[in-house]
């Protein structure tokens, strides 16, 4: 009888992860459960050794002992960004994983934007397989024929080794059909433990969904070794099925679309309002997109009609210089244009920051500073620039990388390339703007309650009542920060 009996798993250790494991604001691992739904679809036993509350690796053995799998799967969620990462903790636990699993005669099979750029590796350390890109389908063909002992080299979107050496095989184009795929296998995951962590670190409880694939955008910083450059998109009729589903069988608080950009194909976001007021789902939702997208008026009040309360776009800098060297595609003005729209339709705006792009200089650091300032987003993150394989950022700079080329973990912000500014100075920089953006924040809501006393209250008058620590703060971290530009 063929061997059917999958042990799905994933390589993101929420508590090798410092700063995440601080917030307590987990997701699940959504790409693997895709990857797991179309093998049950197509008759495979499935089960899941979900690592993200684990203290580590050495925990799988008790999940291989349990369910005995002919085929072991590390398939990372490729929608989450803290996977694309590819952080140096989760890829020692990956390999660990692997041998654990090849030493009880799996057959171990990789699926991951960290396999992708690093296969030969990965195959050293205990994968038979590495499914390069897009790995549903691959993964369905690629075990329906190690089950009949069928050559695997015509299979597309693969590497393995053939004769002591690594090879790959042709690449798969992704997906166009997304409505083809079943909906992720919710009922392998602890939800429980995932609602409680969640309710203690923030009140809520949130869930992931994604409504798209790829990205057609060419800022040349950005890896996208799963997905690609192609966009395709989920009908929005599905995304409300799957959305009053999970809202019937886990009832959370909050959505997460992780879409690299939402709501991209024209009409779609309209369509997506209409269908969520017909069927009265009231459920608060983030997203990511662009301020190039955000222009119309129209798109930014059916998000809001639909639920959405906070968008993340790519802000990334206040100097036009750096957004071009970037291949952004975007301007100061619509950053400044789609904040105030959204601000309009009481939707928050939250901004990415990137410091450390090369050719930045202290003048461009002050006007992103400036435009923080002056647009206020509801929430920022500041990171520096990381470079990737398969970018143009990355070829750029991979001289200079040396041994180095990835993060520990998601905190570590380490500046891994020569540049204007020390590595030392960007986590200073880190430092002194978050301090200043609370002090502008807490500056302006002091002005709103002097302006109107009587509409004030507990929390607004504790935000403003924080400008007398954040104004001293921020000095501190300013002479810090200009001690350091003095010792260049």
């Amino acid at each position: 009888m063929p061997r059917n009996n999958i042990l799905f798993t994933h390589s993101y250790f929420l508590r090798f992860d410092p700063k995440q494991w601080a917030l307590g604001q987990p997701y699940p691992p959504l790409g693997t459960l895709y990857a797991a739904a179309l093998m049950r679809k197509n008759w495979f036993k499935v089960s899941l050794f979900d690592t993200m509350f684990a203290h580590g690796p050495e925990e799988v053995e008790a999940a291989l002992e349990e369910h005995r799998p002919d085929f072991f799967v590390v398939y990372d969620d490729g929608f989450n960004y803290l996977t694309k990462m590819c952080l140096t903790n989760m890829r020692e636990a990956a390999f660990s994983m692997c041998k654990m699993a090849k030493a009880r005669g799996c057959k171990v099979i990789v699926c991951s934007s960290d396999a992708t750029d690093r296969y030969e590796k990965y195959l050293s350390e205990g994968a038979d397989f590495v499914i390069i890109g897009e790995g549903e389908i691959t993964l369905l063909q690629l075990v329906r024929a190690l089950q009949h002992n069928e050559d695997p080299s015509a299979i597309p979107g693969l590497a393995f080794m053939d004769n002591g050496r690594a090879v790959k095989t042709a690449g798969r184009p992704v997906l166009k059909d997304l409505d083809s795929l079943p909906l992720p296998a919710w009922d392998l995951v602890d939800m429980a433990r995932y609602r409680q962590t969640w309710l203690d670190h923030a009140g809520y409880f949130s869930l992931n969904m994604v409504t798209t694939r790829g990205c057609p955008f060419k800022c040349n910083w950005c890896a996208k070794p799963i997905y690609g450059n192609r966009y395709n998109s989920r009908s929005p009729e599905q995304v409300v099925d799957e959305l009053k589903l999970l809202r019937g069988w886990f009832n959370m608080d909050h959505i997460w679309f992780s879409d690299d950009i939402f709501g991209l194909k024209p009409g779609w976001v309209q369509e997506f309002a209409r269908l969520v007021e017909k069927e009265k789902i009231k459920v608060r939702f983030k997203i990511q997109s662009r301020a190039d997208l955000l222009q119309d008026e129209g798109v930014v009040e059916a998000l809001a009609r639909s639920g959405c309360e906070n968008v993340w776009i790519g802000a990334e800098s206040g100097s036009q210089k750096i957004l071009d060297a970037m291949d952004k595609g975007i301007t100061i003005p619509q950053i400044f244009k789609a904040t105030e729209l959204m601000k309009a339709h009481g939707i928050k705006p939250s901004f990415f920051i990137q410091f450390g792009y090369p050719g930045e200089v202290k003048e461009d650091i002050e006007q992103t500073i400036s435009m923080i300032n002056a647009l206020l987003p509801f929430e920022i993150g500041i990171s520096v620039s990381y470079p990737l394989p398969g970018t143009v950022f990355y070829e750029r700079v991979k001289a200079d990388l040396k041994t180095k080329t990835n993060w520990t973990d998601s905190d570590e912000m380490a500046l891994m390339f020569r540049n204007s500014f020390p590595p030392s100075y960007y986590k200073q920089l880190h430092r002194y703007v978050h301090q200043n953006y609370h002090q502008h924040l807490a500056q302006n809501s002091l002005v709103q309650v002097l302006k109107k006393p009587f509409h004030a209250n507990a929390g607004s008058l504790r935000k403003a009542l924080s400008v007398f620590y954040h104004t001293p703060a921020t000095l501190i971290e300013k002479v810090k920060l200009n001690r350091l530009e003095k010792a260049l």
